[in-house]
């Protein structure tokens, strides 16, 4: 059923707004934290500096999906991520749909710790905060998969979106082995996370100042718990045969073709 307000000239003045708002709200509460992020890597401890960085990530994410809600037109069902709370170590995988996607796990499931792009932990909003969380970079192979296990040993939670990127083709790309060999490794069994979106908003062929269809709805479901794998070439296969069938098209073809004209065509 199409939303009435669709397309109304004071809606869309009020989409440009939320969007305004909501980049608005993020870019400040990282730039608040900054210094203080700053500040503290170098000089507190890693038993201190870690634990502190991932409480406020979270807080701060749980704060700002809060103003998403309430002022943005903007819902969230993530209930299912709660069930993780005390679940112990797991790799969590993801599809990624949406920048938003870390926020929202990070804001619900205590102590994660997530794989980042080189380029995020680089960035001068993002990466003092990470880097005092201990967010794991992606740009040296190795390096990620040992300081993942050491995570994982510790009893974390590690986030990766095996895609490598935003999605392209949806429902999703295809998976890197990358979840596999850390579970291997560690003996961890693999969590997947079913994203959902009712629009392709801050996906990789939206424009970061394009408007928002709102409101927007948001859902996080828990999708099925694989064993550590034996083959990793074999999992990564059956990863993204399990996303493809319990992943619907997050909106109508029509939204989609609008949005991106030209994403039938990317790789």
């Amino acid at each position: 059923m199409t939303d009435w307000r669709v397309g109304k000239p004071l809606w869309v003045a009020y989409e440009r707004l939320a969007m305004a708002l909501g980049l608005g709200a993020l870019a400040l509460g990282c730039l608040i934290w900054l210094p203080f992020a700053m500040l503290l890597h170098p000089l507190l401890p890693r038993r201190l500096g870690q634990p502190l960085g991932r409480f406020v990530a979270r807080t701060g994410f749980r704060g700002y999906l809060g103003v998403l809600s309430v002022l943005c037109a903007c819902r969230f069902d993530l209930d299912e991520l709660d069930q993780l709370r005390d679940a112990g170590p797991l790799v969590l995988v993801a599809n990624h749909p949406s920048l938003l996607d870390a926020v929202l796990v990070l804001a619900r499931v205590p102590d994660t710790v997530c794989v980042m792009k080189a380029e995020l932990m680089d960035n001068l909003l993002f990466g003092a905060a990470a880097r005092l969380a201990r967010f794991i970079r992606n740009d040296a192979p190795l390096r990620m998969i040992l300081d993942a296990g050491e995570e994982l040993d510790r009893g974390a939670r590690l986030l990766i979106f095996p895609e490598g990127t935003r999605t392209t083709a949806f429902p999703i790309d295809r998976c890197l082995p990358t979840a596999g060999l850390i579970a291997r490794r560690s003996q961890v069994a693999v969590q997947t996370l079913l994203i959902e979106f009712s629009t392709p908003y801050l996906g990789k062929h939206w424009p970061l100042f394009r408007r928002p269809t709102l409101p927007l709805h948001c859902r996080i479901r828990l999708g099925r718990r694989f064993n550590p794998p034996r083959d990793v070439a074999a999992f990564a296969a059956e990863l993204e045969s399990h996303f493809r069938a319990e992943l619907q098209p997050p909106w109508p073809t029509t939204v989609a073709s609008a949005a991106f004209p030209h994403a039938r065509n990317a790789h």
